[in-house]
């Protein structure tokens, strides 16, 4: 099962000294969302990572930097927007209707399932009854090639594993350990990372 770290919606101070450490503890994939925010910004943090790092980030909005900065792929919000004229390499998409699902996974690498879980984090609910996640899982729909996206925390990762998710997003559970604020000593975020990987093995 693949773990996938989203970065925070916004930047932060530390944000590149936390990335390099996940990295150096085995972090296998970050994507990078920004969201409404200029690409200069993501621009100076990925000059601030280690160019070893590059391959296994990919990148959410701003789809030039996957060239410029030789990235792993890029990933597509929705299921609506074409990938960009001439586009050649890896790249995913975020569903949120499963049964889209079957004509995403025929033209993504991997597919977003969004919502899986409540977020209380987000104040957002599941989109979906565990049934109805069940159902598509028999039908073929969820396999390796869909990740569970929203609400998933290490106390649920068993759960999305034994829906047949081939792998994991993780975003608030992970950053919610380290207050942007507030603080500059990010080990309990580390120290909870490695916990989330070794709760997939």
């Amino acid at each position: 099962m693949k773990l996938i770290i989203m970065s925070k919606p916004t930047f932060f101070v530390e944000e590149d000294k936390i990335l390099s450490t996940l990295f150096e503890e085995g972090l296998d994939k970050l994507h990078l969302y920004k969201p409404e925010s200029s690409p200069l910004y993501s621009e100076r943090l990925l000059s601030l990572l280690p160019t070893e790092c590059y391959k296994s980030i990919k990148v959410h909005n701003h789809f030039y930097l996957k060239n410029e900065f030789n990235l792993g792929g890029i990933h597509i919000d929705n299921t609506e927007t074409a990938v960009p004229e001439g586009y050649k390499g890896h790249f995913g998409r975020t569903c949120n209707d499963i049964n889209m699902l079957k004509a995403a996974k025929k033209k993504a690498d991997y597919v977003f399932l969004k919502n899986i879980f409540d977020n209380p984090f987000r104040n957002e609910t599941a989109s979906f009854s565990m049934d109805t996640i069940k159902q598509a899982a028999r039908q073929g729909l969820i396999d390796k090639h869909i990740y569970a996206l929203g609400g998933v925390t290490i106390d649920n990762i068993r759960q999305a594993k034994d829906m047949g998710f081939g792998g994991i997003v993780i975003c608030d559970d992970l950053w919610n350990k380290f207050d942007i604020h507030n603080e500059l000593n990010y080990k309990e975020l580390i120290t909870y990372f490695i916990k989330l990987r070794k709760a997939l093995s």
